[in-house]
């Protein structure tokens, strides 16, 4: 019988020996502009656009642009929402463009995947789709009356 000494190693939660002692490598994906521009969208709006996608090529990918300015966000916070949606359509203008030599249309599925891809992702890290959520805090907090004293919520 094998015994090892507590200190020296453990047993993560599926069963994996690892050293504690030993080095934490971490990786990440480095994503280009276009590609980082994938908006996270809620996982039924993914799927049609990846729907969209596969019959149309590029059709998934414009109206995906269209989420950015709705207020999905993406794998690029330090541009502004409008950069952030050409570049979506020039993603989509290419997939069309391509499609004629099956390029564009093999891209354009590939697309249609990460957006499926992003919007799980999104979902398992607590479905944060921060402007959707933020406004959903401000109406509840509205409802409950935390607006002051003298100040009118409706226009004019």
């Amino acid at each position: 019988m094998l015994k090892m000494d507590q200190k020296d190693t453990d047993m993560n939660e599926k069963g994996v020996t690892s050293s504690t002692s030993g080095v934490v490598v971490q990786v990440r994906e480095k994503k280009g502009p276009l590609r980082a521009a994938i908006p996270y969208m809620p996982f039924p709006v993914a799927v049609i656009c990846l729907f969209l996608n596969t019959f149309v090529p590029g059709l998934g990918t414009f109206v995906s642009a269209f989420t950015v300015l709705c207020g999905a966000r993406t794998d690029l916070p330090d541009r502004h929402m409008c950069c952030v949606f050409w570049l979506n359509i020039a993603a989509a203008f290419i997939q069309i463009l391509t499609a004629i030599v099956m390029v564009g249309w093999i891209m354009s599925i590939f697309w249609g995947m990460d957006m499926v891809i992003l919007a799980i992702a999104g979902c398992r890290s607590g479905g944060s789709f921060a402007p959707m959520s933020a406004l959903h805090s401000r109406l509840a907090g509205a409802q409950q009356g935390s607006i002051p004293e003298g100040v009118s919520t409706f226009p004019g």
